[in-house]
């Protein structure tokens, strides 16, 4: 609640966006608690913070846990923010109780993870693992013309230690993260925890589907080119192949410009995208082969061209075992229901996973809601993840005899 006073919105949300002045005084109070906690603190050459807690073995791999305190123009205070905080409260908890443990612990906090200023998404960990290069995130542009590396001048922190793994970037041990679910399954089973065993691989795909403009009274209907009548048969089946691939996959098109877009004019062009999303490549494989299969069977029928160009791809991500059972007996052991699994969205840990062993834990939102201003969660289940968050990490980092 204190973090989320910086940028208040008044509908109870948040709006702090990546490396503006808002995201300098949250950054800064996360650095002042995580000294106050006894943490040293480093920033990398993207921005990413790293508090660290030492243990017995320096030499040992840190094990670590964090998210993002960036978010959404129209956010929430709980999207990323709960997962770096829950850190901070794991090891408060450890200071309170005067438990060393024999590895390092390390909170991160990821830089532009939500991609609402700049692109690409989840900037700070697809930099550290090696997914795009530091110069490219630093080229990155928001709509004003500031750059990554100019905005991050301009708050004070732009770092100097390395920001990927392969430019010498420490890789961690294990990576745990907590979030809330920002979907509706733990709320409608009644379940406080999520066992995440991995995150949802993606395809993202921009579609044009181009015929001919005409006056919609002189023309008749079967000597139409009607694009929006072609674009609308298209995402009806990109319904129709998610459903084919339940429970596994999903299926969206979120947005769709029309061309002219005026009231007596048969559409010429329709512009749409199209997200798909399965648990495997395979089935993404049978997706996408099903969507153009559908696109060129349109083009085949006359008087209409499409045009399918694929935009994004993010592998599935499956999360190592001893981790996800680390976070089930957590569980267990403080006794809570729990359910296993997998992400529909993009986290940090997506890619911190093809560093390091990594998992992720999930507590309820209420109604399923998120990048929305009335996002919330009940203290209790927020508290429940913390404590598996706690007994996961003592688990991966051992204590100190």
């Amino acid at each position: 609640m204190q973090l989320a006073k910086l940028g208040a919105t008044e509908k109870g949300g948040v709006c702090r966006l990546a490396l503006t002045d808002l995201d300098r005084q949250g950054r800064e109070l996360f650095v002042r608690w995580m000294k106050e906690a006894g943490c040293s603190v480093r920033v990398d050459a993207i921005g990413n913070l790293f508090a660290r807690r030492e243990g017995q073995d320096a030499n040992l791999p840190a094990v670590a846990t964090g998210s993002h305190i960036d978010t959404q123009p129209t956010g929430g205070k709980f999207d990323g923010n709960y997962g770096v905080l829950a850190g901070l409260e794991v090891l408060r908890t450890l200071n309170d109780a005067g438990i060393r443990t024999l590895a390092p612990l390390e909170v991160c906090v990821w830089t532009n993870e939500e991609g609402s200023r700049f692109v690409p998404v989840m900037m700070g960990s697809g930099v550290y693992a090696g997914a795009f290069t530091l110069a490219h995130a630093l080229a990155a542009t928001d709509r004003e013309g500031v750059t990554v590396a100019d905005a991050l001048q301009a708050i004070g922190f732009a770092g100097d230690t390395p920001a990927a793994v392969d430019d010498g970037a420490p890789r961690f041990g294990a990576y745990f993260e907590a979030h809330i679910e920002q979907g509706p399954v733990l709320e409608d089973a009644d379940i406080p925890l999520g066992v995440v065993t991995g995150a949802l691989g993606q395809r993202w795909y921009d579609v044009v589907v181009t015929g001919q403009e005409a006056h919609a009274g002189p023309t008749p209907m079967q000597l139409r080119r009607d694009a929006l009548q072609g674009a609308t048969g298209l995402m009806q089946t990109v319904h129709q192949i998610a459903m084919g691939e339940q429970p596994n996959a999903r299926g969206t098109v979120g947005y769709v410009q029309v061309h002219p877009n005026s009231r007596n004019v048969i559409p010429g062009r329709v512009t749409f995208t199209v997200d798909l999303r399965h648990t495997d490549d395979e089935g993404l494989d049978r997706m996408d082969a099903q969507l153009r299969a559908a696109c060129a069977a349109l083009q085949a029928q006359g008087g209409l061209t499409v045009e399918v160009e694929q935009t994004v791809y993010f592998p599935p991500a499956h999360f190592a075992e001893p981790l996800v059972r680390a976070v089930r007996e957590g569980a267990e052991r403080a006794g809570l229901a729990h359910l296993d699994i997998v992400s529909g969205a993009g986290h940090d840990a997506v890619y911190v996973a093809r560093t390091a062993p990594t998992a992720m834990i999930f507590v309820p939102c209420k109604d399923g809601i998120s990048h929305n201003e009335i996002e919330d969660a009940k203290p209790e289940h927020l508290a429940a993840g913390a404590n598996v968050l706690l007994h996961a990490m003592l688990d991966r980092a051992g204590i100190a005899q």
